[in-house]
């Protein structure tokens, strides 16, 4: 079961850099949360938060589980280690093997990063995520810059790890169809300090089509809000 989260006015602020301000959510085990706001909003702060790499300056952040898995937007991988050594580095009890498997990877297990394709790095990535079988995934910007077929790809591979393991899942991205493939609820930002400004929930099946006429017209929805704001 994935992790609980919760924040009651929570602001974050860097000296006089104000970033975060009274943010209320509260995230159910299990639900999948994709958060859209400007450039420098905050969103990644956001996500270090979650992930326990900053405090709050004030406020309550309760997050009930400490296994958390983070996808940068770009890769980060060690490059003189292994695809192996690379998943054994952040947990050397992880089944290689079946994770490779069910990212597409069957057979890379020993090749260098320099070696792989930007999708399959960025696979990679997920991997090292998930190789601490977390309860938490927090991706940030991860498909951001993969084609299109590669995007999606990556992302049915994360759907699919999702609805067997059931995690909870927070993604930042800058593209609406993307935010509604993924989640549940959609959480919209305002400019620095941020606020959360709006809550759109996402009423499509668990099992989508990227291009379904439904996702579409909610993509509709969405942009007249973002250029609401």
């Amino acid at each position: 079961m994935g992790a609980s989260i919760s924040l009651a006015g929570v602001y974050k602020e860097f000296g006089p850099l104000k970033v975060l301000e009274d943010w209320n959510v509260v995230i159910a085990p299990a639900e999948r949360i994709a958060v859209l706001g400007l450039s420098g909003s905050g969103k990644t702060t956001f996500l270090r938060l979650l992930a326990g790499i900053e405090a709050p300056t004030r406020g309550e952040l309760k997050v009930s589980s400490q296994d958390v898995g983070f996808v940068f937007q770009e890769p980060r991988l060690i490059p003189w280690r292994t695809v192996r050594q690379n998943l054994l580095f952040v947990n050397e009890q992880a089944d290689i093997e079946q994770l490779l498997s069910h990212l597409h990877l069957q057979g890379f297990a020993d090749y260098y990063p320099t070696q792989l394709s930007g999708g399959m790095r960025q696979r990679v990535n997920l991997a090292r995520a998930l190789a601490v079988s977390p309860e938490l995934l927090i991706m940030d910007e991860a498909f951001a810059s993969l084609d299109l077929k590669v995007k999606v790809d990556i992302m049915n591979d994360v759907l699919g790890l999702w609805r067997k393991h059931r995690f909870t899942m927070v993604t930042v991205t800058h593209d609406l169809k993307e935010a509604l493939y993924l989640a549940d609820r959609i959480l919209m930002i305002s400019s620095r300090p941020s606020r959360i400004v709006h809550e759109f929930p996402v009423s499509l099946p668990e099992k989508r089509s990227f291009a379904s006429p439904e996702l579409m017209r909610l993509e509709g929805e969405l942009l007249k809000l973002v250029c609401q704001q």
